[in-house]
């Protein structure tokens, strides 16, 4: 028996954003029998970021609801590259880089999901199928069931063909996203593909696909896409990342200090979603919460966050770092230790060196600007010398402590 009110969980948390079917949806997560469903990635990197994570809050939710979860990782489908709202050709992988990417990403997953206990999520590979699938076999198979027509018109092709064109091998990617509902549903009884509001146009491809299906082979399978709203800032970029860069899920990558600040800087207009997402804190709550004093919602929301994914040890750590350096101007701050064998320090260089700025010249507009400080005094000279141990400050929310080894 699953927990019935996971379709109104979904809709107040506003999570479900457009659904292929969703009277049917509703009728499924009502209804008290476990389904299936599953969310594709391509594992184009070895981490994860918090903007990659969406669509595995809302497995989580599924799975604790009782459901079946499927992780598909697109062994074969990252080998052409999504061109979902791209610009330009993504840069092929090797299978060799791909396999890595799979394992190293495992990890971040247990996070999210539960692959132990009684109901256990699974990772699948679409390699598994693509793999010695003949070319011809799947052009006549799957191939004969898309219009090139109708493949060009849909919206997450328009900046491929704007900016100069879309390769055929490109085109090949929403078959592939297609089929591999198909095989899910026909190994796993996957009948719910689960993504961002930006994959719409290849999870409706995988449902017709379907379809098509049922009428030629005589079936009558019904296959349900849902998607999730995209976490967007006011300037429709998508979140996950800052000006120090992405706020990783992996510690190696990223101190719990700036994994802390990275969520304090969302956007106001964000908040609210980021707390349907990653907490389970009622919305009504939430919403109060921002009312009545947005930093105090932002500083919950960076606590929460960091407890979820860090841990509770690391969450109470970097609030106190944070209080620390903004309550109470103290130097509590992320540390960067450089050989004495390198002091002096030029400014330009520690600013690169640090992580502040990728570039020298990023380096030196940020000092002509004002947006950098050390110890307190704002710094204007590019030719600045640090000498021993120094707080460094960039903008209001970037610090940390140089020190001497």
């Amino acid at each position: 028996m699953t927990d019935t009110k996971l379709y109104d969980t979904l809709k107040e948390r506003g999570l479900l954003y457009q659904c292929t079917d969703e009277e049917g949806l509703k009728k499924a997560l009502t209804s008290g029998a476990p389904l299936a469903l599953y969310e594709g990635t391509d594992p184009t990197m070895d981490s994860l970021h918090l903007g990659h994570c969406i669509p595995y809050c809302i497995l989580r939710r599924f799975q604790k609801a009782g459901h079946k979860v499927v992780l598909l990782m697109g062994g074969a489908t990252a080998c052409i590259g999504d061109p979902s709202g791209k610009s330009e050709m993504r840069s092929i992988m090797n299978k060799e880089t791909i396999a890595h990417n799979i394992e190293k990403i495992k990890n971040s997953l247990k996070i999210f999901l539960d692959f132990d206990g009684e109901n256990p999520a699974i990772i699948v590979n679409n390699a598994d199928w693509f793999t010695g699938y003949d070319y011809t076999d799947f052009m006549r198979e799957i191939g004969i069931h898309f219009n090139v027509n109708k493949m060009l018109a849909n919206e997450l092709y328009a900046k491929r063909i704007q900016e100069g064109g879309l390769t055929f091998f490109e085109m090949g990617y929403m078959l592939m996203q297609a089929y591999d509902f198909i095989r899910l549903n026909r190994d796993y009884g996957v009948t719910l593909q689960y993504g961002g509001a930006d994959q719409w146009g290849n999870i409706v491809a995988g449902v017709e696909l379907q379809r098509k299906l049922n009428f030629a082979n005589n079936t009558n399978i019904n296959l349900i896409g849902a998607t999730n709203p995209l976490l967007v800032t006011p300037e429709g970029v998508k979140m996950g990342k800052t000006e120090r860069g992405a706020i990783w899920l992996d510690r190696d990558k990223i101190t719990a200090y700036d994994f802390y600040q990275g969520i304090y800087q969302t956007p106001d207009a964000c908040v609210e979603m980021m707390f349907a997402l990653f907490t389970d804190i009622p919305m009504q709550e939430v919403r109060e919460m921002i009312k009545r004093d947005i930093v105090a919602a932002k500083k919950t929301l960076s606590y929460e966050i960091t407890k979820f994914v860090r841990g509770q040890a690391d969450a109470e750590e970097a609030q106190r770092m944070s209080e620390n350096l903004f309550t109470h101007g103290g130097d509590d701050a992320p540390t960067f230790v450089c050989a004495a064998s390198e002091y002096p320090l030029n400014i330009v260089d520690v600013l690169v060196k640090v992580g502040f700025a990728s570039s020298k010249g990023e380096a030196r507009r940020l000092i002509e600007g004002g947006g950098v400080s050390v110890d307190g005094e704002k710094v204007s000279a590019l030719d600045y010398q640090i000498s021993g141990d120094a707080l460094i400050k960039k903008g209001k929310k970037n610090f940390i402590k140089v020190v001497k080894e």
